[in-house]
């Protein structure tokens, strides 16, 4: 698994408290209580670090060893490699904002999939429309961007059966067309501006899906599930 590389990013990213309770509930809408979850792509282990404080059990994998250390000390399992987790041993993956970073995007679907029980879920939240695709993509390292006429076939190939698909934050996409054009050319963000949009200009965002989520977003959220 390639590991993120925008690590400014993703400490900005971290201290957006509307669009990560948003990512929270997303996550923990399929759990069922005895399930065994595992964070794929598990960064600084952010939301690792909340579902323990819930009560669930959760397993990272992370191929930075340094931040698979920093989660250890968190009382959490942390592996860097999928290969060091027994197959059918998760009842539940979610990975967010990671499967742009790899390049053999199906390979490491299929591998997930072996790490899944028969019934168990996937849930994954990626970065959706090449025309978006910017500097920032560039910094953080993106092989691509995604649409549901890629995504679905991708997880259908890997085995699992999709149960939804939708793109969510309706806003966000005119801002990172905007971004495209206006940004800073390093690809990096701005603490001030995320907060604004954060605060702002997210919640708006996400009342507007219920009308546009069909069609466009800045992001595209899938739930699957793997066939007993």
């Amino acid at each position: 698994m390639t590991s993120y590389s925008g690590t400014d990013n993703l400490e900005v990213m971290a201290e957006a408290k509307n669009y990560n309770a948003f990512l929270l509930a997303l996550i923990l809408q399929p759990i069922k209580p005895a399930d065994v979850l595992m964070d794929f792509g598990a960064g600084i282990g952010t939301f690792a670090i909340l579902l323990k404080e819930r009560g669930h059990e959760v397993i990272c994998v992370e191929s930075d060893s340094a931040q698979a250390n920093a989660i250890a000390q968190h009382q959490i399992k942390a592996v860097t490699n999928l290969d060091m987790l027994s197959n059918e041993s998760v009842d539940y993956v979610y990975t967010l904002n990671v499967l742009e970073h790899i390049e053999q995007d199906l390979g490491a679907l299929q591998e997930i999939y072996c790490k899944i029980k028969p019934g168990g879920r996937l849930l994954i939240y990626v970065p959706a429309f090449q025309c978006l695709f910017s500097s920032m993509d560039h910094k953080v390292g993106h092989w691509r961007r995604y649409i549901k006429r890629t995504l679905v076939p991708l997880v259908k190939a890997a085995g699992f059966e999709v149960e939804r698909a939708s793109y969510v934050d309706s806003l966000g996409f005119f801002a990172s067309y905007l971004y495209k054009y206006i940004g800073d050319s390093s690809g990096s963000l701005n603490p001030k501006t995320i907060y604004i949009y954060d605060y702002y200009i997210f919640p708006l965002s996400r009342l507007l899906d219920r009308l546009v989520g069909h069609w466009f977003g800045k992001n595209l959220v899938l739930l699957a599930h793997k066939p007993r």
